[in-house]
């Protein structure tokens, strides 16, 4: 099948928003082919065994593009979608983070149940994490009415934008490295969006055991006198190289994202302040560079965490995107 974008089953389509950057369509979307007898009506399952025979293929797209949007396939459920990312290859791997999220099916959780009404900022899936996902596939089951989208950001773009601005900063932290602390309770509170407890994250109500899954994942911890728990991470670059990716240097933080928060920080490794005004620009930067689409029901979108980061936009209920992430 070699480079080529377009086969017996995948013809390449389009969506809104998406961008041309250095030559490549991103996200690169992939409709049936009209006359393919192989894909007609056969929905999930289809779509499936077509990815099953093409993984090599599908992993090229993934890397090029920065994302794939997989649409019109007829992927109707979450065993449905469990069946497209069984078929990809790609291991599991658990999540691990702050967002409240519930097992549906298989390999396949709720996105993040915090209130729709909110922002949910950039990032990379677990960035902070040792072991972080190389791809986070998502399915739209329930396209909401309004806003909801899911934008990404080519990472590198934010690389380059930034260095042109503020060369010596980057450098520096990049030196330095970057410490980050987050708060989580005990419990699991759905009403935020950062709402994941301590016990449902590390899937134990000991703290001995906390403890150590913390410090396996590359992480210290102070408990708190209202039975909460302060992480500690640190030092993480502020960029990152990954092979395969054309050199490209990523974005691979979260530093605007938990800069000054209540529940969070981010500073220089040696504890001195990262100041507001880059941290604002940088921002900025990271917005202009977001690409999005509107969900449609049935859609897959596989993105390269490597190379992108990605938010969900406030939304009008009802909204169901499930997801899944893998090595």
């Amino acid at each position: 099948m070699g480079g080529s974008v377009e086969n017996d089953f995948f013809r390449v389509g389009e969506c809104d928003g998406q961008k041309i950057i250095d030559g490549e369509q991103v996200p690169l979307v992939l409709t049936p082919a009209a006359t393919s007898a192989e894909c007609g009506g056969g929905g999930g399952e289809a779509l499936a065994a077509a990815l099953r025979a093409r993984r090599e293929w599908v992993e090229e797209k993934v890397v090029a593009n920065s994302g794939v949007l997989l649409r019109g396939f007829g992927v109707l459920d979450a065993a449905d979608f469990d069946a497209v990312v069984d078929a990809l290859g790609w291991p599991d791997i658990r999540y691990v983070g702050p967002a409240p999220r519930t097992h549906v099916h298989g390999r396949v959780w709720t996105a993040n149940e915090g209130p729709l009404d909110e922002f949910i900022y950039y990032h990379h899936e677990m960035v902070l994490i040792k072991e972080f996902p190389g791809k986070v596939i998502l399915f739209c089951e329930v396209p909401p009415p309004e806003g909801g989208e899911t934008p990404f950001v080519p990472s590198f773009r934010v690389t380059e934008r930034v260095l042109e601005e503020f060369p010596d900063m980057v450098e520096e932290l990049d030196e330095k490295g970057l410490r980050y602390t987050f708060t989580a309770l005990s419990k699991n509170d759905t009403k935020s969006m950062r709402g994941r407890g301590w016990e449902d994250a590390f899937a134990t109500s000991d703290k001995a055991e906390a403890e150590k899954r913390a410090r396996a994942l590359g992480m210290e911890v102070e408990w708190l006198p209202d039975g909460g728990v302060k992480t500690i991470l640190g030092p993480r670059k502020l960029t990152r190289v990954f092979p395969g990716r054309r050199g490209r240097r990523m974005w691979f933080n979260t530093m605007v994202g938990m800069h000054g928060k209540e529940l969070s920080s981010a500073t220089a490794a040696d504890g001195a302040e990262i100041p507001a005004a880059f941290v604002r620009r940088c921002g900025e930067i990271i917005e202009e560079e977001s690409i999005q689409f509107r969900w449609e029901k049935g859609d897959v979108l596989i993105l390269d965490n490597l190379a992108t980061l990605h938010g969900r936009r406030p939304s009008l209920p009802p909204r169901r995107v499930l997801v899944a992430t893998c090595k």
